[in-house]
């Protein structure tokens, strides 16, 4: 007899089309009439095989322009309250999550969870050597780490990159509200290595993108109670948005997906492609052998 205890295809569909909506793991499961430990399952099943799909086949990218920024988020609790929180796990605080994005094809090539230092931001540029082929041309805000990372990975003559250093308003009266960030009054272009054109010098691109998870991923969502209390769950998150962002939603300005554009898939993936992958990556079920009584059993093992 085979071991079978599985949600129906269509429930985990429900539960990956509210998520990558944006909606909160409660209302997920408010929604879908299951419990909030079954969407977590869901969400972590479907991350692990979104992380290894892309993994495997986000490879061998034909990019002229590449464009790469970091965005904020925390785990568990900001950083300056981790001192404070009870039970805080070791990964607990600022969470970063870095990612490259292809400025033609809108093609999210590599990302990556954790810190911001100069490990992860080494790990990042080789992940994005590893994706891409031929040269090409990086550009990334005036971050020092990425500098240092493109010097140990490339060097100065593999790549064409430049920095775009925002200029920010010291006038504290300038920001718009309590909440605001500083107001950016300018930007500088600068040429680091090779030949960068001028005329793409930019991370509008991948900016752009930020909002787009802060829009798609409910624990990104700032001054809200909304927030990852496990960075492996959030780390989950970050997988399932991309694989429904690369293959599944529909660029706007391309009418096709960022993966169609890049030539990585040929054809519009749906939700249900996804939880396909989330069943071939389960391992096969297992049969029980046939029931034998406690001294039938004994007896076997004393033989």
């Amino acid at each position: 007899m085979l071991v079978m205890n599985k949600l129906p295809s269509k429930t985990r569909a429900l539960i990956l089309r509210l998520l990558v909506e944006g909606n909160s793991i409660r209302a997920t499961a408010r929604i879908a009439d299951v419990s909030k430990n079954t969407v977590t399952k869901v969400l972590v099943d479907a991350g692990k095989a979104c992380a290894d799909y892309h993994n495997k086949h986000v490879r061998g990218v034909k990019a002229e322009r590449v464009q790469v920024d970091e965005i904020w988020s925390f785990t568990y609790a900001k950083a300056k309250n981790v001192a404070d929180a009870k039970a805080a796990p070791e990964e607990a605080g600022d969470t970063w999550t870095w990612t490259a994005l292809d400025a033609d094809t809108k093609l999210i090539v590599s990302y990556l969870v954790g810190d911001r230092d100069t490990e992860y931001a080494e790990a990042f540029i080789y992940d994005i050597q590893d994706r891409i082929d031929g040269r090409f041309q990086l550009t990334s805000d005036g971050l020092s780490l990425y500098r240092e990372a493109v010097d140990l990975v490339y060097g100065p003559h593999r790549i064409d990159y430049a920095m775009l250093q925002k200029i920010y308003s010291t006038d504290p009266r300038a920001a718009r509200g309590r909440y605001s960030p500083a107001v950016c009054t300018g930007a500088e272009k600068k040429r680091v290595f090779g030949h960068p054109d001028p005329k793409h010098i930019s991370t509008s691109y991948v900016e752009r993108q930020n909002l787009t998870m802060r829009m798609a991923m409910r624990r990104f969502t700032r001054l809200t109670n909304a927030f990852s209390k496990k960075l492996e769950n959030h780390a989950h998150a970050v997988a399932l948005h991309f694989m429904h962002y690369n293959f599944v939603r529909i660029h706007k300005t391309l009418r096709v997906t960022p993966a169609m554009a890049a030539g990585i898939t040929d054809r519009l993936w749906d939700i249900e492609d996804i939880v396909k992958l989330m069943d071939d990556a389960e391992p096969a079920p297992t049969k029980r052998g046939p029931y034998k009584k406690r001294g039938q059993a004994d007896a076997e093992n004393s033989n």
